[in-house]
């Protein structure tokens, strides 16, 4: 059987055409007929401020992963801490099944459980923090209705109080907390865990289950998971 393909934490932006030129190969390899599913597991763009927002960066990226759905590769879409407003109009443009948090999957007899990986940091209570505040639904709807130039400027801001915060933060509540992942695993019933958002690529064998953590795309390494029926593993990107 075709393998799927899981990828997150690209943060695809205008200032980094490369990173953009990367997933669009990516993906037309992929629709090559090389593939059964794609997932994207969150912060796929370094920041969303809404649907409404239209670019080139959006517009070729959304129309790259329709002409891999349509080919009949299945797109699916976990939304990320960079992307949250990520909404069901630009999933529908895009031709990609937008999940929820968590989702289990049967790979290749695998019980499989997938998530971006932010909500497993249980230790950075300040993130957490933020985090149920902007995922509020009337919050969100608020600032969905004040004008695209705003958003874009409180965008930024953010990102930059982010960055400044977590270069004084210990990297280990940067990272999952153990205990937690474990219990959300047996929660679940899973055997595997798939996410992101850590950045620290490796696959774990730990507490009776895999951990697979992907890597994001930056620097001089990029890769994608391949996941088959002889189980999972990374597979580099040519980055030019």
């Amino acid at each position: 059987m075709k393998p799927a393909y899981f990828i997150s934490d690209l943060h695809l932006s205008e200032k980094h055409p490369e990173l953009t030129a990367l997933l669009l190969r990516f993906l037309r390899s992929a629709a090559a007929g090389q593939a059964r599913a794609v997932y994207i597991l969150g912060d796929l763009f370094d920041f969303w401020v809404g649907d409404d927002e239209v670019s080139e960066l959006n517009t070729s990226v959304a129309r790259e992963i329709r002409k891999l759905s349509d080919k009949g590769v299945a797109v699916f879409f976990v939304r990320g801490n960079r992307d949250f407003l990520i909404g069901r109009d630009f999933c529908r443009q895009a031709g990609m099944t937008l999940l929820p948090d968590y989702s289990v999957l049967d790979l290749f007899g695998c019980k499989t459980l997938i998530c971006h990986g932010d909500t497993l940091c249980t230790d950075d209570k300040a993130y957490l923090r933020f985090r149920k505040i902007v995922h509020r639904k009337r919050l969100q709807k608020l600032f969905l209705m004040l004008p695209l130039k705003w958003r874009t400027r409180l965008a930024a801001k953010i990102r930059r109080v982010s960055k400044m915060e977590k270069q004084v933060k210990p990297a280990d509540i940067m990272d999952v907390n153990a205990v937690f992942t474990a219990r959300q695993v047996r929660a679940f019933g899973a055997e595997r865990l798939i996410h992101g958002h850590t950045h620290r690529e490796h696959i774990h064998h730990e507490n009776g289950f895999t951990r697979i953590v992907l890597g994001d795309w930056h620097g001089s390494y990029a890769s994608i998971l391949r996941v088959d029926g002889d189980g999972a593993v990374f597979v580099p990107l040519e980055k030019c």
